[in-house]
């Protein structure tokens, strides 16, 4: 490919990356469990090689790692649902506060506005028999999506064990794609690849649990209802990034509305979810993620954008450790190296419009015909 000209050889990878987009957009629903196993089973690494050091048979090295990815998700969704069954058996006192809110709201209404009490009835009404309308559809899309999810989720410890169970024939497969001299060059990519993974999921993990106690915590001490349903909620949500935390800060006003009849739990919530969130983008994520994962935020924006519109909250989440891992790829190899450069953050410590080359003025032909109109003048 280095002897095509360069026309040729930018045309090539432009198709390609178009080409690499329709598959993701045909067969996602194949792709994204794929790529999730694949991920997974690169985080569970340490633990199958440790039990393989401990003489485990090869079998059990691998289904132990993945009994104990169930074991803590089964925790969290178990602790999940105790938040929310504390939530249901409020019910009562939440339509109350629903009420209160309501009756206030219309007080409002018709304070500032010609609207009667009776016509804004009616509004309520007939507004919520059309959400009622739009919920019975979204419950018939969600009955879809749900089995979906059942299909993803168990798949997944089938790709993992597979994966792991044939690591080493993928492994030769991806070296018979080099010539024998530049192994190292692929071996030391593999390895990098493998250490970007391990420390973004592990920080991922790592994120939601202290999201979780320091804003459920604080949130407890200072008296707020549900504050650990709040967490989290929050918590989850702040893994898709930008949108999460949009949606996160919306569910805690609403917890906290139909919790209370005051508006300081409000404000409270609030500014503990500001205070964390701070700590969290500023102090504590970076060192745990931000210095392994070299990817500018304009290229990060676009990916969770193209990874939800392709695959939807599982194309989000994918989205970041994919980008990482095409900058590895691209940053050792010659022919893509300018795309690695494109995804990373490190800016150049001057224009390249003010290199040295450029600034040397050379002087322009100009036209015969230019020439003869200033030897007339």
């Amino acid at each position: 490919m280095t002897d095509m000209p360069l026309t040729v050889r930018r045309s090539i990878e432009l198709l390609g990356l178009v080409l690499v987009i329709a598959i993701l957009v045909i067969a996602h629903n194949i792709i994204m469990p794929v790529l999730m196993a694949f991920f997974i089973s690169i985080m569970l690494l340490p633990v199958f090689r440790f039990l393989r050091k401990h003489k485990f048979p090869e079998p059990a090295a691998i289904i132990v790692p993945i009994l104990l990815v169930a074991i803590l998700l089964g925790l969290i969704v178990w602790f999940f649902s105790m938040q929310v069954g504390s939530l249901i058996q409020d019910f009562p006192q939440i339509k109350r506060n629903v009420g209160i809110h309501l009756n206030a709201l219309s007080s409002w209404v018709s304070s500032i506005s010609d609207f009667s009490t009776k016509e804004q009835v009616k509004f309520i009404n007939d507004k919520s028999n059309d959400m009622l309308g739009m919920a019975g559809k979204a419950a018939s899309g969600a009955a879809v999506t749900l089995s979906s999810i059942f299909v993803f989720v168990g798949l997944l410890p089938i790709y993992i064990y597979l994966m792991l169970f044939y690591k080493d024939i993928l492994l030769r497969f991806i070296f018979m794609w080099f010539k024998p001299d530049h192994h190292h060059k692929v071996k030391d990519a593999i390895y990098e690849t493998e250490s970007i993974i391990k420390n973004y999921l592990v920080g991922l993990l790592i994120q939601v649990t202290y999201m979780t106690i320091l804003l459920g915590g604080i949130l407890m001490i200072v008296g707020i209802k549900h504050a650990l349903l709040i967490g989290v909620i929050f918590a989850m949500l702040n893994l898709i990034p930008y949108v999460g935390a949009l949606i996160g800060n919306l569910i805690g006003v609403l917890l906290t509305l139909t919790s209370s009849t005051e508006l300081w739990p409000v404000i409270t919530v609030l500014l503990v979810i500001a205070v964390v969130q701070f700590l969290d983008n500023n102090i504590l994520m970076p060192r745990i993620v931000g210095s392994k994962v070299k990817i500018n935020a304009l290229f990060a924006i676009l990916g969770v954008i193209i990874g939800g519109s392709i695959a939807g909250v599982s194309g989000m989440f994918l989205s970041m450790p994919v980008i990482a891992v095409l900058k590895v790829i691209f940053d050792r190899t010659e022919t893509f190296k300018q795309w690695g450069v494109l995804l990373g953050d490190e800016r150049p410590s001057k224009s390249p419009m003010t290199f040295a080359s450029f600034r040397k003025k050379k002087p322009v032909p100009a036209k015969p015909g230019v020439e003869k109109t200033k030897e007339k003048d």
